[in-house]
């Protein structure tokens, strides 16, 4: 099964995003093996990537996707032998520099700056939502 990693800088403090975060992440289960790992705000996030992941940082200069686009770039990383895929988000000061180089892919969710712990909410969601578009389930309207 795939497994998918979300290392994010910041802890989740208040309870409606942490709830919001189990949610998706039960709902995940379904698809995939769903990890969310959480580093200090200013901690190093490039050391702690999984070995062989394909890697996508959220940034606001990255590509803007639909969520079909989103699932159809999912899908094919899984086509292509992937078996690991780690998304970073970083804490309020955004992503380092070596963290957006390393990456393989940079995604934005919006020209629209929000804060870290509802990006976080908003990844799993769109990766829930991404996970069912490709199994065909009414989730995606």
């Amino acid at each position: 099964m795939l497994r998918v990693t979300v290392l994010c800088q910041g802890r989740l403090k208040e309870p409606y995003y942490a709830d919001a975060c189990r949610e998706y992440l039960k709902r995940l289960g379904a698809y995939c093996r769903p990890e969310v790992i959480e580093l200090a705000e200013d901690g190093p996030i490039v050391s702690r990537i999984p070995k062989g992941a394909w890697t996508a940082a959220l940034c606001i200069e990255g590509t803007k996707l639909s969520s079909p686009a989103l699932a159809a770039l999912l899908e094919k990383q899984a086509s292509l032998g992937r078996s690991h895929l780690c998304f970073l988000i970083g804490g309020s000061e955004g992503l380092p520099e070596d963290a957006k180089r390393l990456a393989d892919f940079r995604l934005s969710m919006s020209d629209m700056t929000f804060p870290h712990h509802l990006a976080r909410v908003m990844v799993l969601e769109q990766l829930y939502r991404a996970f069912t578009i490709a199994a065909g389930t009414k989730y995606h309207k």
